[in-house]
C-alpha cells in the first residue's frame, strides 16, 4: 500500500464485510480495518461511490470492547479505495483470513471467534509473544496468499488452531488454548516465515556483493 494509505503507520490490517450497515449481506460493501502502530484503529468503509466514510478510535481497546469512535466521517472524500490485496499484503493477521475464508459473505470482524481471541490474546498472551506475532503474521500470510491452495490452508487454520482454541476459551482451559496457539504459530513461522525470510537474506547478500559491499572479517 502507497504512504498515501497509511502503509508505514499500520501494524496489521484487514479487509471485511460491513455487515454492520445493511440488513442483507448481499448489499454490504468492503470495509478496511487498520490496526495503528501507535495503538489506534482506523476503519475506512467503502461507500460505492470509488470512496470511503472514515471512523478512529485513538485507543485499539476501546475499538475491541465496541464503543464509539473517537472520530468520525460518513461521506466520501478525494481519496481512493484501497484493494483487498492492498490492505492484506501490507500487515494481515492469519487468524483472521482464516475467519474471514470460514464465513466469507457472513463474515464480522467482531464475530464471535475473533472477539473471544481478543479477549484471549489481552488477558492471557504477553506483550512478547503479540509483538513477536504481529510482526511474522504479514509475512504468513503474504506466503499463503501467493499459494494457489490459500483457501485450503486458511481453512486448516481456522478447523485446526481458531476453533479448537475457542473452544476450550469458552470451557475455561486456557493453557490448551495457549499451546495450540503457540504450537500453531511455530509451525506456520517455519513453514512460511523462515523459507521467505531466508530468500530475501540471499537476495540482499548477491546484491551486497555485486555492489562489493561485504567486508571480509
Amino acid at each position: 500500500m502507497s504512504n498515501s494509505k497509511g502503509g508505514n503507520n499500520r501494524d496489521w490490517g484487514y479487509a471485511s464485510y460491513d455487515v454492520d450497515r445493511y440488513e442483507d449481506y448481499n448489499d454490504s460493501n468492503l470495509q478496511y480495518t487498520s490496526y495503528e502502530k501507535r495503538g489506534s484503529v482506523n476503519r475506512y468503509v467503502n461507500n460505492g461511490d470509488g470512496g470511503h466514510s472514515h471512523a478512529r478510535w485513538e485507543n485499539n481497546d476501546d475499538y475491541n470492547k465496541g464503543k464509539d469512535p473517537d472520530y468520525s466521517r460518513n461521506k466520501s472524500n478525494s481519496s481512493s479505495n484501497p484493494t483487498i490485496g492492498e490492505v492484506q499484503d501490507n500487515g494481515g493477521c492469519y487468524l483472521t483470513s482464516a475467519c474471514m475464508i470460514h464465513m466469507q459473505e457472513n463474515f464480522d470482524d467482531n464475530c464471535e471467534e475473533l472477539t473471544i481471541l481478543r479477549w484471549f490474546r489481552n488477558n492471557f498472551v504477553s506483550d512478547e509473544d503479540i509483538e513477536h506475532y504481529y510482526k511474522i503474521a504479514p509475512i504468513i500470510v503474504e506466503a499463503i496468499n501467493e499459494l494457489e491452495d490459500s483457501f485450503s490452508i486458511y481453512k486448516y487454520i481456522y478447523d485446526n488452531v481458531v476453533n479448537p482454541c475457542v473452544q476450550a476459551i469458552k470451557n475455561e482451559d486456557y493453557q490448551f488454548a495457549y499451546d495450540r496457539y503457540k504450537n500453531s504459530k511455530l509451525i506456520l513461522e517455519e513453514q512460511f516465515t523462515r523459507p521467505r525470510l531466508n530468500n530475501k537474506l540471499v537476495k540482499t547478500l548477491k546484491l551486497m556483493k555485486r555492489n562489493h559491499l561485504i567486508i571480509s572479517i
